[in-house]
């Protein structure tokens, strides 16, 4: 390596920390290098732990804060200038500085009280390196404006992430979810919703699971279940406010789940669906069915899932048979036009990341109208229209989902949406169509957790 001449201070980046401007003290009295690091925490398996922390780079601007993870090397007592002795993280690294770069160890502590962000320790100082001690930023001049600008998105390093997957089943999806991440060097935890609580406060929300407090996740991926939407929302609405990414946001999913409320959002932006009417207690069936058009009609209670409470009435006798049943069990539910041309099929778009992934067509059982494969129905990889393809980008877009399942019909006048899913399945469409769906979920995290451009201050 060419000979590097230090002054006692000097601008230095940590790529692999996603640390692009840094500057750093130079302390020949000090053996170990140490970076300003608070919020730590340890995550991942215990024969190879990782640490979790995060960074303000610029000294008395602590809106600018960068997430950083990397593998423990070691965790070392190490005594400061004052005297004191503290118990510190050590990773290992690389420093870039004058067009140079060598791995280096630093430990992390809290140095919100020092100019420097950095110090940089006499194992770090190579023998190609001369120091001056009288002299400042002798190497090229970096510049904190990065920190403002889009690059931030470029430099940012893939790290490893902390993710939480809300779920009470061990399922297909909850172990793919699992398996893909950890395959990428992710820490996957699966969280039981209905175990977790709140700590509900304006200055530190929290939330707890099984009397602990949940660390800092980088993303949620939320599997909540329809008995558990209004629980499990409110779980997922305690993590947006603690500032964590979710996959899909709590307002999203109460308004798919409403089924009433999923298609007046559908209707009020125009997008494609069956004829559907509503009524909480209709005294005259004639009218409501009226408002759809003649039988046959599609019943459906508002809470039904997996096809179950949906009722194909084939004559005007049978839909006032089957709305005069579901009126005595004071239900709510939907009556809708019965698509006679989809002949029992439908379209599975599985939309991420406002894209449709993967489509398959669903096929119902001899004899059941209904498609859905928890029924016994079977699916098939289809190539789907542009039109299609539009109608479940943007079902998925008007609910602010970053997975969804979009359930649609081939009717003669275009695409009609069924329903919008905001927890859907894998199993099924990645063996119909071959594809790894879970990781275009893990692209779109993986896209989303990067570091953003901070908003100048005055």
């Amino acid at each position: 390596m060419d000979t590097l001449n230090f002054g006692w201070e000097e601008w230095m980046s940590l790529p692999e920390l996603g640390l692009p401007a840094l500057k750093a003290k130079i302390d020949t009295g000090a053996r170990t290098s140490a970076l300003h690091a608070h919020d730590i925490e340890v995550f991942g398996p215990a024969k190879q732990p990782k640490v979790r922390f995060n960074v303000h780079p610029i000294a008395g601007k602590d809106h600018v804060s960068i997430t950083c993870s990397a593998p423990i090397l070691d965790r070392r007592e190490v005594t400061s200038s004052n005297g004191e002795a503290e118990l510190r993280y050590v990773i290992e690294t690389r420093l870039d500085v004058g067009g140079q770069s060598w791995p280096i160890e630093v430990t992390l502590t809290d140095r919100s009280s020092m100019t420097s962000r950095m110090l940089l320790g006499r194992q770090a100082l190579q023998d190609h390196i001369t120091i001056t001690a009288s002299e400042k930023r002798l190497q090229p001049e970096l510049s904190y404006d990065v920190y403002h600008s889009s690059a931030m998105r470029k430099v940012a390093p893939a790290r490893s992430l902390r993710i939480a997957v809300l779920s009470r089943e061990n399922n297909y999806s909850t172990r793919r979810l699992v398996e893909v991440g950890e395959a990428r060097g992710h820490t996957v935890e699966v969280i039981d919703t209905t175990r977790c609580y709140m700590a509900i406060n304006a200055m530190a929300p929290e939330v707890h699971y099984d009397g602990k407090r949940l660390p800092r996740y980088d993303a949620v991926i939320p599997r909540i279940g329809a008995s558990i939407t209004a629980y499990g929302t409110a779980v997922i609405r305690q993590f947006e406010t603690t500032g964590t990414y979710c996959v899909n946001g709590s307002a999203g999913i109460t308004a798919s789940r409403d089924k009433l409320h999923a298609h007046q959002i559908l209707a009020s932006k125009k997008i494609g669906m069956p004829t559907t009417a509503f009524a909480a207690s209709p005294k005259d069936t004639a009218n409501i069915m009226g408002l759809v058009g003649t039988a046959p009609v599609i019943v459906k209670l508002l809470e039904s899932t997996q096809g179950k409470g949906v009722v194909l009435a084939e004559t005007k006798k049978a839909a006032e048979s089957v709305i005069g049943a579901f009126r005595g069990l004071r239900a709510n539910f939907l009556v809708q036009d019965f698509v006679k041309e989809a002949a029992g099929e439908d379209i599975r778009c599985l939309v991420v990341d406002g894209k449709v992934v993967a489509s398959m067509k669903r096929t119902g059982a001899d004899g059941d109208f209904r498609s859905n494969l928890h029924r016994g129905g079977s699916a098939t990889s289809v190539r789907i229209s542009k039109a299609e393809r539009e109608a479940a980008v943007r079902a998925a877009r008007v609910f602010g989902l970053g997975k969804a399942g979009v359930d649609l019909l081939r009717s003669e006048s275009g695409p009609k949406v069924l329903e919008v899913n905001s927890s859907p399945g894998f199993e099924g469409i990645e063996n119909a169509t071959g594809k790894d769906i879970v990781g275009k979920v893990y692209d779109m995290i993986e896209a989303r957790v990067k570091p953003r451009p901070v908003r100048r201050r005055s």
